[in-house]
């Protein structure tokens, strides 16, 4: 409600892919992988972003919230995505929002930016977007700064620190050996490295309870 979002200190997004685990064999069949036998996970990029969306969640504060936002197959095994999702709210989100594409496979990243976009300006007032520097399987490093261009707000890519001061962030980015400080007004969207944070691993009473967090659905028309 409106009025739930007025009481909010901050509205959080972390979003996730399914990738391929890269201890996985894999197998390509025409011009995608075979999924069969195929564990997929959220990747380390992923990962890092994830603990770093909760930690900047919890130290705003208050009624602030962390949302994950996922697009991708509803129906196809561990290549589920709402299963990532389900492992994020293991990890501390507070809920999860899926953006089913069945034929999530062949999906280029413009197209899952603007799912996304989609998705986040629909929930409103937001401080911070998340996501990983790159995905494992496509390595294309490009929905972070397409879905910032898309929402109209700054990006900061190779994020490996950031502190959040009102409605201000300080991030520290890898720049070719060095680091650079960069201050954007929020709300912006952060792309993580690796460094960006400590990898988490959920215990087993906080994967039950991520089972009881809600999961909405966002219909998006996806291009034929």
């Amino acid at each position: 409600s409106e009025a739930k979002r007025e009481r909010l200190a901050m509205r959080v997004f972390i979003c996730v892919k399914p990738v391929p685990d890269t201890a996985a064999k894999i197998k390509v069949s025409g011009t995608a992988i075979d999924p069969s036998g195929v564990k997929f996970i959220l990747g380390p990029y992923d990962c890092r972003a994830v603990a770093k969306a909760v930690a900047v969640r919890d130290a705003v504060g208050g009624d602030s919230e962390l949302v994950v936002v996922a697009a991708g197959n509803p129906k196809k095994g561990e290549n589920e995505a709402r299963k990532r999702i389900k492992d994020v709210l293991a990890l501390g989100a507070d809920r999860g929002i899926l953006i089913p594409d069945e034929t999530s496979e062949n999906r280029d990243p413009l197209a899952v930016s603007k799912a996304l976009a989609a998705a986040i300006k629909a929930e409103g007032d937001y401080g911070l977007v998340f996501v990983g520097r790159q995905a494992m399987d496509d390595q294309a490093m490009s929905v972070g700064p397409m879905l910032a261009t898309l929402l109209g707000v700054p990006c900061v890519t190779d994020a490996v620190d950031l502190e959040v001061n009102g409605d201000k962030a300080t991030v520290k980015r890898a720049a070719e050996g060095r680091l650079e400080t960069i201050e954007v007004t929020l709300p912006a969207v952060i792309a993580g490295q690796r460094d960006l944070a400590d990898e988490k691993y959920p215990k087993l009473k906080e994967i039950l309870k991520a089972n009881k967090k809600k999961v909405a659905t966002f219909d998006f028309e996806w291009p034929a």
